[in-house]
């Protein structure tokens, strides 16, 4: 029989009766202490590339151990139901200018690998996903360009004992036809706390959408998992302007949580970088999706010639099968600059089976630009959120601050096409226990369509941070999804 998930299954499954064993590392200093511009200099040949000689719609190149990546992860093959193992070979790699002793990398394995496909021209094959470092990965839609990325689960994230990192140690990846559409790859995951078997079926286009299976086996009890957890990078915007003077308006590979409660409704979270970490839960009694998004793919939004953050993609979940109740959990960490991911977002099941006992939870990915095709066509969304100081027109016009704080957002969607020139809609607004909601109002956006909506607060307790929540009505009718913004303490 061929080869497949269940025989992942059973992998874990039987690791998950042992004690943890942590993967070895071999790696020699002057591979473990590169900096990343280095590091980065190491790369296959793509003249090396696994099935590039056979005219088939993906093939796949590998990531050397180096820097952090200290530990190798056995890559197969499956073909013809048979399984063969893909050898590491030094000769296969370009090192650049690194002066790296030949002796010091025998023994080395890879450390990731990276699928290519002719993803924006026939002619050219291009970086679709990427697997590399514990049990993250990337993917990329048509004319994408790398931002957040998945994992294949979260433990104990953001909790004073520590994060538990999941790692998978062993991939196979289904050899593909000349007519295949899509590309599969199985893999196993390892971790102190749990082992699990993962299918991702990989299918590229404007959109592209993984299809991931997941059985899990717990080893111990886990206080926190988090599942399709999502990790991306907020270092300012609009909603929390730069406090240093810089040419671009916003620097970020997601502005906002985007979650669909079939109870709920829909809420947009825009996102912040807090002065401290803030952990969030939104109770959810029937997920329909939730995701990272970045809402806006104008360059004119970033004017970055460099990192071109208008290409940064969407990812949204949506689970295939009935998750039970939970909780989305974002958490929002400090961050100096870009280079660190400070956005984390997965869902948390209200309750896990006992130890031993399967876990099986699947879920679709999309990686897309264009994410208002997964929202209602009967509610607006929020384009942009803005943050100003508040302050009134006094009768000379000259615009006084009041010592309150302003939201600016503009709504956008079908559903208000009805009520464009109509000034009757109504923002319902709110905020928590540490403020003070100072004033309201929606205003028809006569410049760009859509609606404007004005908001002023003022909070009490700096030292803790204030909840702020909108939506646009006609009467006791929704005509958006809720804005839900967190203001961050001392922020």
């Amino acid at each position: 029989m061929a080869f497949g998930f269940e025989d992942v299954a059973q992998k874990a499954q039987s690791l998950s009766e042992k004690a943890y064993e942590p993967p070895e590392t071999n790696l020699p200093d002057a591979l473990r202490e590169l900096e990343y511009e280095d590091y980065a200099k190491i790369q296959y040949r793509r003249d090396q590339a696994l099935w590039s000689d056979q005219d088939l719609p993906f093939q796949l190149t590998f990531f050397h151990e180096g820097m952090h990546f200290d530990s190798a992860v056995k890559v197969n093959t499956v073909v013809d139901n048979e399984v063969r193992e893909v050898g590491f070979d030094p000769q296969a790699f370009d090192y650049g200018d690194l002066s790296i002793p030949e002796e010091q990398l025998e023994g080395l394995g890879f450390s990731g690998f990276k699928i290519l496909n002719p993803l924006n021209r026939d002619d050219t094959m291009d970086e679709l996903m990427v697997f590399q470092g514990a049990s993250y990965f990337r993917a990329l839609g048509r004319h994408q360009q790398y931002g957040l990325s998945g994992r294949g689960l979260a433990v104990d994230t953001a909790l004073q004992t520590g994060e538990e990192f999941p790692a998978f140690r062993e991939f196979w990846v289904v050899k593909p036809t000349p007519e295949s559409q899509y590309l599969t790859v199985f893999a196993l995951l390892d971790s102190p706390s749990l082992s699990g078997a993962y299918r991702f079926v990989l299918r590229p286009g404007d959109d592209t959408v993984v299809d991931v299976k997941s059985r899990l086996f717990l080893r111990r009890e886990v206080e926190k998992l988090g599942i399709a957890p999502l990790t991306s990078m907020y270092l300012f915007g609009p909603g929390q302007p730069s406090e240093n003077l810089n040419y671009r308006p916003a620097i970020h590979d997601s502005n906002g949580l985007l979650i669909h409660d079939a109870s709920n409704g829909w809420t947009w979270r825009p996102l912040a970088n807090p002065a401290q970490l803030m952990v969030d839960e939104a109770p959810v009694e029937s997920l329909k999706g939730f995701g990272l998004l970045q809402r806006s793919h104008d360059f004119s939004d970033y004017e970055d010639l460099v990192d071109r953050y208008d290409r940064r993609p969407s990812a949204w979940i949506e689970p295939q099968g009935d998750w039970g109740a939970g909780q989305v959990e974002l958490i929002q960490i400090p961050t100096p600059n870009e280079t660190n991911d400070n956005i984390v977002a997965f869902w948390k099941p209200e309750s896990l089976p006992p130890t031993g006992e399967p876990l099986n939870l699947n879920y679709r990915m999309f990686w897309t630009t264009t994410e208002d095709k997964f929202l209602d066509p009967n509610l607006s969304w929020v384009e942009e959120t803005r943050r100003s100081r508040g302050e009134v027109r006094r009768n000379d016009l000259v615009r006084e601050p009041d010592g309150s704080i302003a939201f600016v957002l503009d709504f956008q969607g079908p559903a208000l096409e009805a009520y464009r020139g109509n000034n009757g809609l109504q923002v319902e607004a709110s905020v928590g226990d540490n403020g003070e909601l100072v004033a309201s109002r929606a205003v028809a956006n006569q410049a760009e369509g859509g609606w404007r909506v004005f908001l002023r607060v003022k909070r009490g307790d700096e030292d803790q941070p204030l909840d702020i929540r909108a939506t646009l009505k006609d009467g006791d009718t929704p005509l958006s999804e809720t804005w839900y913004y967190r203001l961050p303490a001392n922020g």
